[in-house]
């Protein structure tokens, strides 16, 4: 690559959890390089000295890495390159390897155009002030130079040992969608070294994604998988986004599990080992999953929405599991406390035997709730933060019960509303649950009346 000396990035890019763009549009291998150069920089300031790389299964991927390693090197940093593969086996060789810190090459669940960048950071994650903060030394040059090695080393046999370290699961007959994403090896071989039967659905990494998009939180996105555990009468499926840090799940009916129900279950195993830990969700969450954890003797604790939030909040209390709405589950028991869906597939097991009790039956028990999926609706990117503080104090002004964590989640007789910005996009989020389906619709139009006195309309839901 022609060497640079400064750099800007499109504005676009530079997001609150990862970087992301339009490969050949807003992102480039010079733009990889900057990344690489940066975050290198940070990390020898640090008195770091090498990185672990990894990327997922995109056309563009490959060549990303290559650049990316490149700036690295050029910053007189070493670089570990541990190749195609899914998000948390990064996290993984970040954890265990020799490494300061690391960066996956991930489009996540975005179109096959997407692709972006991951970062952890001497075992914290890295996001938000940080990210900023890569843009600013790019476009100022304020680049360390050097010599940095680069090493590649096959990591995903020990990746697959970890996640089968001291399983305590029964034999049960699962079906796994992985999607054509990064996690499909990684599916095949654990599998293998799982008791029970195992039906797999494309395990083969593809870029072009040529069976459906890879985000098991669309419903849609789960027809084969239910299509399968029908026909084959499967105790339950688990399918993978991407670049498998986020878990979608159906029981043996067909029914979706969702991340706040899968939340329960995992709660329920943990709490009767850990009495008394904190267990944190999102905002976005079921009131139910908040109320069954104190059921449970645990800490219910509700935070922003966000990946990295969340695991820095794990950190700071102590928690040994924390999930989102969007299937990010986080295991600080017996794990390192990243997102990690192939690991939260075992622990699905393994919550299932300790439990005694099929998945079928934990998810049937759970109390029925009428909800929304999450409404995501686009709004001007410069009215996003000041729509919600205007929600926020007519409903201040009026007395209503409400929770600020992250935008304004409105508790009523009828059950909870909450609309909050998203820190990604040019969108606000909204989403209802309520007992019955009156109730629903009242909490639906409590939602819009707000938003017209803010002159907006909720306009159709985009995605992620």
């Amino acid at each position: 690559m022609t060497p640079i000396t400064t750099h800007a990035f499109h504005p676009t890019m530079l997001r609150e959890y990862d970087i992301r763009g339009v490969v050949g549009d807003t992102l480039s291998a010079t733009d990889a390089y900057a990344i690489g150069r940066s975050f290198a920089t940070l990390i020898a300031r640090a008195g770091g000295r090498r990185i672990a790389v990894g990327y997922d299964g995109r056309l563009s991927s490959p060549r990303l890495a290559d650049a990316l390693i490149e700036g690295i090197n050029a910053a007189g940093v070493d670089a570990l390159n541990v190749g195609l593969g899914p998000t948390p086996m990064l996290y993984y060789a970040a954890s265990t390897e020799e490494v300061d810190g690391g960066i996956q090459i991930t489009g996540s669940h975005n179109p096959p155009d997407y692709n972006g960048f991951k970062m952890v950071f001497q075992g914290r994650p890295f996001y938000g002030a940080d990210i900023a903060g890569i843009g600013a030394m790019a476009a100022a040059g304020d680049w360390e130079s050097g010599e940095g090695s680069s090493e590649n080393i096959d990591i995903v046999d020990a990746y697959v040992d970890r996640l089968v370290e001291g399983f305590a699961g029964g034999a049960y007959r699962i079906g796994w969608d992985a999607g054509n994403g990064a996690a499909g090896t990684v599916i095949e071989k654990l599998t293998a070294r799982l008791p029970g039967e195992h039906f797999l659905l494309y395990t083969d990494i593809d870029g072009h994604f040529p069976n459906h998009h890879p985000d098991p939180t669309e419903e849609k996105n789960l027809a084969d998988l239910r299509g399968l555990v029908a026909e084959r009468n499967l105790d339950f499926g688990v399918a993978f986004d991407g670049d498998g840090d986020r878990i979608g799940a159906i029981d043996g009916e067909g029914r979706v599990i969702w991340g706040d129900q899968l939340l329960q279950i995992y709660a329920a195993a943990v709490l009767a080992d850990r009495p008394g830990a904190t267990v944190i969700a999102d905002v976005k969450a079921s009131q139910a999953l908040f109320d069954r954890v104190a059921e449970l003797g645990g800490q219910p604790l509700m935070w922003k929405t966000g990946h990295s939030l969340i695991k820095a909040k794990m950190k700071e209390t102590g928690s040994p599991l924390a999930g989102e709405m969007s299937g990010h589950i986080f295991f600080a028991d017996r794990y390192y406390g990243y997102d990690d869906a192939p690991y939260a597939a075992v622990r699905l097991i393994e919550a299932a035997t300790k439990l005694g009790a099929s998945v079928t039956d934990l998810r049937g028990a759970m109390a029925p709730m009428v909800n929304t999926p999450e409404l995501r609706f686009q709004v001007d990117e410069v009215r996003k933060f000041a729509i919600v503080d205007e929600v926020l104090a007519r409903l201040s002004e009026a007395g209503a019960r409400v929770d600020r964590t992250d935008g304004a989640r409105v508790l009523t007789d009828d059950g909870w509303w909450l609309l909050r910005a998203s820190n990604t996009q040019d969108v606000l989020v909204a989403r209802a649950e309520a007992k019955d389906e009156a109730a629903l619709a009242r909490l639906m139009a409590a939602i819009d009346e707000q938003l017209a006195l803010s002159g907006v309309v909720r306009g159709e839901t985009v995605g992620h």
